[in-house]
């Protein structure tokens, strides 16, 4: 996608580019006291790959890069039935501070994501985040209404494997049918019909998306398909993240996770879960997070059998 430049409140906004890359870690280290250097670096890799799919956005005052703004697409991650923007990481440096050039970044943000379909702008951020907190709500932004929970990847002392259950050989003998492996791009219209199947949806252009990105070598993403009997019966995706919402440490994001009507509450939900958690234990990444509508219990019942619990952070929403 071509820079654009546009006149901001005292500079002007355009694409980031590669270029970019020493001074945006330059101005959110300034911010956060560390270096994120790897998000960054990937994000706007990821923007030339996919510029459709990300937004990456410069402040410029007197010539230099004196802010920036990240944010993605997304269409069907979550459980989301339409496209949105999720703004990932703004700040600008503090030379600048005052002069309205966080407030130009989420509106050209806002002009960008609409212009992609995108129907809100959503983010996170850590409740005792004051500052945060206050320019989300003067930037028109509203709590969301969606909780974000988390878990380690490690096996919590009551987890078990298959093979290590030795008090219920029914439910043994159940994971034993259950063959979980990575998605390869042969299974995309088997896992297009399992989706359809549960969201009542065609969303094979997203899920298109999610498995080439998974078949890409840039970039840390894992899906999984689980069979019975050779038959597909659920799949599992997740990604890595270097730094979403101010995050410093490596984190994994689960953002889908569907099971064929036929095979519920035969444990192949959960046996997706913990070899997707295996794999991430073997790439050293601690924890997995996810996003769930307050009122989805039945979902919100697995994660929590599952070792997931809310976390500090809290959602917002702005509608385009």
């Amino acid at each position: 996608m071509p820079v654009q430049i546009r006149a901001a409140a005292t500079g002007s906004i355009r694409r980031l580019t590669p270029a970019d890359l020493d001074r945006v870690v330059d101005i959110d280290r300034e911010i956060s006291g560390q270096s994120r250097r790897g998000f960054f670096e990937s994000r706007l890799a990821a923007s030339r790959i996919e510029p459709g799919a990300f937004i990456s956005l410069a402040y410029i005052e007197n010539g230099r890069v004196e802010g920036h703004a990240h944010a993605h697409m997304l269409d069907g991650e979550f459980g989301g039935r339409k496209p949105v923007a999720v703004l990932d990481a703004i700040g600008t440096s503090r030379s600048v501070r005052g002069h309205g050039g966080a407030r130009t970044l989420i509106k050209e943000l806002q002009l960008a994501a609409r212009a992609s379909g995108a129907s809100a702008l959503r983010t996170q951020a850590l409740w005792t985040n004051e500052s945060m907190m206050h320019f989300l709500a003067a930037a028109g932004f509203a709590l969301g209404t969606r909780i974000v929970l988390d878990r380690p990847c490690s096996k919590n002392p009551v987890e078990m494997q298959k093979g290590e259950l030795d008090a219920d050989v029914s439910q043994d003998l159940a994971l034993e049918r259950i063959s979980v492996r990575s998605l390869a791009l042969a299974d995309l219209p088997s896992v297009i019909g399992l989706d359809r199947g549960i969201t009542g949806q065609d969303r094979s252009v997203y899920l298109k998306r999610k498995v080439s990105e998974a078949l890409r070598k840039n970039g840390v993403r894992l899906s999984m398909l689980a069979e019975i009997d050779d038959t597909p019966a659920g799949f599992i995706m997740a990604r890595v993240d270097y730094g979403e919402f101010g995050e410093t440490e490596a984190e994994a994001v689960l953002d889908t996770i569907g099971v064929e009507a036929e095979f519920q509450r035969q444990n192949v939900a959960t046996s997706l879960l913990t070899q997707m958690l295996n794999q991430l234990g073997s790439l050293r990444v601690e924890r997995v997070r996810t996003v769930v509508e307050w009122n989805n219990t039945t979902l919100i019942a697995f994660l929590d059998r599952s070792g997931f619990k809310p976390t500090q952070n809290l959602t917002f929403s702005l509608l385009l």
